[in-house]
């Protein structure tokens, strides 16, 4: 069957840039079917070791470079990142470099695309390789040119001596055979001091495509004598399926219905036969499982059972000192379950037979749950193949993965390739949701006005539960466990403050369940505690009588941490007052400032924001964004202001606009108008400071900027109206009523 995209055979690979894959010292290319290395590819004979440079690395006779990630690019723009760190730790042109990523059969598992490391896990481990490879590159050089290693240099892709002179290219020092060496940990990196490639705003390499409408996405891709599937999902959650009347289809030439238990799906030969085929299928279904409805969700969360309770931070003796303060702060936020809303339906496609499949699917972590299709299949793992292609935007698991699995499911059944593409309505309301989260927090400051103590309790979910409608992919029927938190992206991060604070205790009550199958979103957790964690410490800032900046900067001691404060201040013009300040009118006006370090352990971000506020209507209107953000070693400056940029709406949109409702049976909020989204005109000026550090780790940008959204937004109210807004979204209801009690 052909493709509508590279999907390289064994021979093409070989044949790719004219010329052999590259090996060294080992010898030659040993045939594909003699090779029985479990980590070698079955399909293709390439080794996926990620403890070697033949895992992530070909190079060509005629020079070029194949890089291949485990890792993908989301839009994040780490197709050209680790094309730069590549080049500039090898020693070849950008522009030779191409890139596979996310296909299991080609690619090493570098984990899932997520938490920010694609660059900062991913693009490291591909450096290192590079490193050791030019090191391996210089020392064949010097046996050719009877000179000392130490003399020679790898660049623009060749070796020659440092001092001038000819030199040997890349291709021609390897010819047709493999480098066969483990990656050295201790190859030495380049001195960022003479990076030429790193840290330049280099173009991102998928742009024109995309810009011209010729990029291919998973809902672009088509395999010959493919069908279009569809799937019926209940109208209740967890509701079983009683019966199926198939002659409700007669209209509907070529139609079929598969059904495998609670599952029901749709092939046809065309996709709008598949929609009509979904519409006029007639279908029994019994009693789901119920919800509680979100009218009262933060109840709800509060009260319902937990798996356990576990101590997170300790440090001092926070009950002591807030059980002795004079005076204590006590709030209680909360973040509602929200929707990827990603503007394309989730997409799949997938061909099953008998002895192999391969499963074109969008998914952020192909290679981790490739072990979950191969069993639901019942294939080896080795005979399951998933090939990442783009889809509508996610940043966590939304659809992609359901859809894949749907299609995957149609497949086997029928025994052709099948593209399943959800509805509108499928997409909302059955794509994993960000999960609610409720905090209560504690506080007090001592005399000196500086934070004594701080406790927070948090009531959050213990994991996901697999894929919603599919049982078979949850990690317990595939006989995989994972511990608390980790399918929703670690969300009890972030919950102490990152200041300077002698006694904090923060504990997470895990929840048996929750209302809606919970799954990653963008910096899972770390909005929702930071929107609570720097709304606590402005209005204690408030009542010691201090600036907003002033208040935070004598909390830290950390350099970097004030740096980014003292850099966004400076972008904002920031003169030092007491919060609130609210002024007679119609419009309201007010700033607000938050901080975090990201995790505690990644990057330092600052975010200032400026807002109005109609009093009649309650509508918010953000006009301007300000964020001084460190992440490290700054690959490329556009790429990372694009992640910023983009975080910082997202962001907007889900504090502004974005919540999930849901009632007795089913989600409630399944298209635009009941989910609405921030638009254009809603879009504030947003003024970015990169502080770059190139003497440490790059950390990635993909998630830090978002975390302090929420906070700063909830602040710049607080400072326009004096009301303090402890949920979200803030919506003009919302805010109407809480300008009733300011």
């Amino acid at each position: 069957m052909t493709a509508m995209m590279f999907h390289p055979s064994r021979r093409q690979l070989l044949k790719a840039g004219g010329a052999l894959v590259v090996s060294f010292g080992l010898g030659p290319v040993a045939p594909a079917q003699a090779q029985t290395a479990p980590m070698l590819s079955a399909d293709l004979g390439k080794t996926l070791d990620p403890g070697e440079i033949d895992g992530f690395l070909a190079l060509h006779q005629d020079g070029s470079v194949t890089v291949f990630s485990g890792k993908v690019d989301l839009g994040t723009g780490i197709r050209i990142a680790l094309r730069q760190m590549l080049a500039e730790e090898l020693g070849v042109p950008v522009d030779r470099i191409r890139m596979i990523e996310g296909d299991t059969a080609l690619t090493p598992d570098q984990g899932p695309t997520a938490g920010s490391t694609g660059i900062a896990r991913g693009g490291v481990q591909i450096r290192q390789a590079a490193a050791t490879a030019r090191e391996a590159l210089i020392k064949l050089a010097a046996e050719r040119l009877a000179a000392p290693p130490n003399t020679l240099v790898a660049e623009n892709g060749m070796v020659r001596p440092a001092a001038g002179g000819k030199g040997i290219g890349f291709g021609a020092l390897i010819g047709g055979k493999r480098f066969a060496l483990k990656i050295d940990a201790q190859a030495p990196l380049k001195d960022p001091k003479t990076y030429q490639i790193v840290g330049r705003p280099l173009p991102r390499p998928d742009l024109p495509a995309k810009i011209t409408g010729r990029h291919v996405y998973v809902h672009d891709f088509r395999l010959d004598g493919m069908l279009h599937g569809r799937v019926v999902h209940p109208p209740s959650v967890g509701a079983t399926l009683q019966s199926v009347d198939e002659s409700s289809l007669k209209g509907i030439p070529g139609a079929r219905v598969v059904r495998i238990e609670n599952f029901l799906g749709i092939v046809a030969e065309d996709e709008w036969a598949a929609v009509r085929a979904l519409r006029a299928l007639k279908a029994s279904w019994g009693a789901g499982t119920g919800l509680p409805g979100s009218a009262n969700l933060m109840r709800v969360v509060r009260d319902a059972p937990s798996e356990s309770s576990e101590e997170l931070v300790k440090q001092g003796d926070a009950a002591a000192v807030l059980g002795a303060a004079a005076k204590t702060f006590r709030a209680t936020y909360f973040w509602p379950p929200q929707s990827h809303a990603s503007l394309g339906p989730s997409c799949a496609v997938a061909e099953v037979r008998a002895d192999a499949a391969t499963i074109w699917t969008a998914s952020q972590a192909t290679h981790k749950y490739r072990p979950h299709f191969a069993h639901f299949l019942g294939l080896p793992v080795d005979k399951v193949r998933l090939v990442y292609l783009d889809g509508a935007g996610c940043y966590g698991m939304n659809g992609h993965d359901d859809a894949a699995a749907d299609a995957a499911i149609l497949s086997k059944a029928v025994g052709r390739p099948v593209r399943v593409q959800w509805m509108r309505e499928d997409e909302h309301g059955w794509d994993p949701k960000g999960p609610p989260q409720l905090l209560e927090l504690r506080a007090s400051l001592n005399d000196k006005g500086r934070i004594a103590a701080w406790q927070a309790e948090m009531w959050i979910p213990a994991a996901t539960k697999g894929l919603a409608n599919i049982p078979l992919l949850s990690p317990a029927a595939a006989g995989l466990s994972q511990p608390h938190g980790l399918g929703t992206g670690l969300i009890s991060q972030n919950a102490d403050p990152s200041y300077k604070v002698p006694n904090v205790r923060v504990v997470a009550h895990w929840l048996k369940d929750t209302p809606l199958r919970p799954s990653n979103l963008r910096a899972p957790g770390k909005i929702g505690n930071t929107f609570a964690v720097e709304g606590l410490i402005d209005e204690m800032a408030a009542a010691a009588g201090m600036d907003a900046v002033a208040f935070r900067l004598q909390a830290l001691d950390d350099p970097r941490g004030i740096e980014v404060l003292k850099r966004t201040a400076a972008l904002m013009h920031w003169q030092a007052r007491v919060s609130p300040n609210p002024a007679a009118g119609a419009v309201a006006t007010g700033r607000g400032i938050a901080y975090c370090h990201y995790k505690q352990a990644e990057n330092y971000v600052a975010l200032g924001m400026e807002v109005e506020i109609d009093r009649a209507s309650g509508k918010v209107r953000v006009t301007r964004v300000a964020c001084a953000h460190d992440c490290g070693l700054i690959i490329n400056p556009d790429a990372l202001k694009n992640q910023i940029e983009g975080g910082i709406i997202q962001t907007l949109s889900r504090a502004l606009f974005e919540a999930v409702t849901f009632d007795q049976h089913r989600v409630t909020s399944v298209d635009w108008a009941s989910y609405p989204i921030l638009t254009f005109r809603d879009a504030p000026d947003i003024a970015i400071d990169l502080v770059n550090h190139p003497e440490l780790a790059p950390l990635g940008g993909g998630e830090a900027a978002t975390a302090p959204v929420a906070a700063a937004l909830a602040n710049a109210i607080f400072d326009a109206t004096g009301a303090r807004l402890r949920q979200v979204p803030m919506t003009p209801d919302r805010v109407k009523e809480a300008l009733t009690h300011a």
